[in-house]
């Protein structure tokens, strides 16, 4: 076991899906594996194993923000032998380009964060998917015929800020999105190299104030959940 995560040597698989919420891995667990064992549930951060279409998966939270995926994602990697990362989540659109519920791809996470230069010495604001999951999330979305969007994606350090422009490393960046998580995912999996990728629903338009409902949110992700596990056992 490691510091943050209480499940054993050999109890997590390869390939894991990280959401943020601890709720949406258990319904992942409860709605798409079978055999399924809680592994973990430290700081009621649930972890699962079970299996997919037979093959063995993973799949547990992260928490909010680049700090906390950080931690998961490291102890992942180095205490677990974990090969992969699928970072499942939501985002919100900086433009009227994306709509409500499109999959989003992740190529590159841009961010203020200080993460990856005080972790690992990465000066680069602008960091990429790693491995092969970002091309197996593609090739699978094509074969199921589900329309995604591969971009580049603000990172933030912020979730409330005074200023409601589009921050200037987002805006450089040609980022069509914002979340808080994938740039720390990509910025450890560079460093260990490991495969990290990260998919996203569209959650609400910035510009224009539209949002999921809440009674929309739990069925507007499951394409999203769908195409993770697809890809994921295949890696």
């Amino acid at each position: 076991m490691s510091i943050h995560i209480s499940a054993q040597k050999g109890d997590i698989a390869k390939t894991v899906l990280l959401p943020g919420d601890p709720l949406r891995a258990k319904y992942i667990a409860d709605n798409f594996l079978q055999d399924v064992k809680l592994v973990s549930q430290t700081r009621n951060i649930y972890f699962f194993t079970g299996t997919y279409n037979g093959k063995p998966i993973s799949v547990g939270a992260s928490g909010m923000g680049c700090p906390s995926i950080g931690i998961y994602s490291y102890e992942l990697f180095t205490e677990y032998e974990v090969d992969t990362i699928i970072r499942i989540g939501t985002c919100g659109a900086y433009t009227t380009k994306l709509k409500l519920f499109d999959l989003v791809n992740v190529d590159n996470a841009a961010s203020e964060s200080t993460f990856a230069k005080y972790a690992w010495g990465i000066k680069d604001s602008l960091i990429r998917h790693q491995g092969k999951a970002f091309k197996t999330i593609k090739q699978t979305a094509k074969t199921l015929d589900m329309p995604i969007r591969n971009c580049n994606i603000h990172s933030s350090d912020i979730f409330y800020r005074k200023d409601l422009k589009i921050p200037k490393v987002a805006a450089d960046n040609k980022c069509l999105a914002v979340e808080m998580e994938a740039f720390a995912l990509f910025a450890n999996a560079k460093y260990l190299g490991k495969n990290a990728a990260t998919i996203l629903t569209v959650s609400d338009i910035i510009p224009t104030h539209e949002k999921i409902s809440a009674d929309q949110r739990e069925k507007s992700l499951l394409p999203m959940m769908k195409l993770a596990l697809e890809a994921g056992i295949q890696l």
